[in-house]
Order: C-alpha cells, then sequence, then structure tokens
C-alpha cells in the first residue's frame, strides 16, 4: 500500500511542471509584448544616439527575459521528462535521465543569464556606478559554476545526438 501510495506521489511534480510552464509561457508572452512595443516605438520616434542606446539596453533586456523563460521552460521539461515521461517527444539535446542532466543544463542558463545582465549594466552606465565590484562578483559566481561543471565526468553522447546536429 505505502510502495503503491509513493510510487503514485511523483505524479505530484506535475504541479511544479505546470506552474513552471505557465510561468515560462507567460514571461514568453510578456517578451512578445514588450517586443512589439519596442518596434513601435522605435519606428515612431526619431533616431539619435540617446534612443540608440536605450533600444540597445531594451534589446539586452528582452534577451535577458526570453532567457529566463528558456531555463523555465527546460527546468519544467526536465522535471516532467523525470518524474512522468522519460520517453516524452523532445530534442536530444533537451533529454535529461537524471538529476545532475538538469542542474548541468540550468547552470549553463544561469552562466549566459548572468553575462547578459552585466552587458546591460555596461550598456547602461552612468559613469557615476562602480562596476568593477559588480563584474567581479558575476566573473567569480561564473568562475565557481564554470569549475564546477568541469568536475563531473563527461558522458558520452548517444549517436542519435550526433546525426541530430548534421541536419
Amino acid at each position: 500500500m505505502l510502495k503503491r501510495a509513493i510510487g503514485w506521489s511523483r505524479y505530484l511534480i506535475l504541479i511544479a511542471v505546470l506552474a513552471i510552464f505557465v510561468a515560462a509561457l507567460l514571461l514568453l508572452a510578456y517578451g512578445g509584448a514588450l517586443t512589439v512595443g519596442a518596434i513601435q516605438s522605435t519606428l515612431g520616434g526619431g533616431a539619435d544616439s540617446k534612443s540608440a542606446k536605450a533600444l540597445i539596453l531594451s534589446i539586452i533586456e528582452l534577451v535577458d527575459l526570453f532567457l529566463l523563460a528558456t531555463a523555465l521552460y527546460v527546468i519544467a521539461a526536465g522535471l516532467y521528462e523525470l518524474f512522468i515521461d522519460e520517453a516524452a517527444p523532445l530534442p536530444s539535446w533537451l533529454e535529461i535521465h537524471d538529476l545532475d542532466d538538469l542542474k548541468d543544463k540550468l547552470i549553463k542558463i544561469v552562466i549566459v543569464v548572468l553575462g547578459v545582465l552585466f552587458l546591460g549594466q555596461v550598456i547602461s552606465w552612468d559613469g557615476q556606478r562602480d562596476l568593477l565590484g559588480y563584474g567581479g562578483a558575476v566573473a567569480l559566481v561564473i568562475a565557481s559554476l564554470t569549475y564546477f561543471l568541469s568536475q563531473k565526468p563527461k558522458k558520452e553522447r548517444p549517436a542519435s545526438y550526433d546525426s541530430e546536429q548534421q541536419k
């Protein structure tokens, strides 16, 4: 009885999968709306260096938003694949076979997000704030995460991965 209950309890993860998936969809929709707004304001306004800098900053913020949405999607898909259906129809690069695979993919996305966040700070820098401390902290976190990833033994890639990459 308890064994069966524990086996069925894995479906409780569906709550997390659905919540994270909906959050990813909301971020994607919001990013789409912001993109349309940026396009409209760019086409409707004059072109000068200040508006160009603002446009670059808004594009970087959009990239960051879409990267966060992607991270949420990867987490939702990974949890679904780990707990519900290992044969989910996902591309081979998104196949997640254990919790370490999910953590690796998430860490890689976090590294890119941190880089984009720092780039946004550099673009919006007013010359007053000290970016060295902020950049050093970001670099330290990225270096730590990269070191963490490098300490894991490399897994053999399935043959299907290589053939799918060539398509």
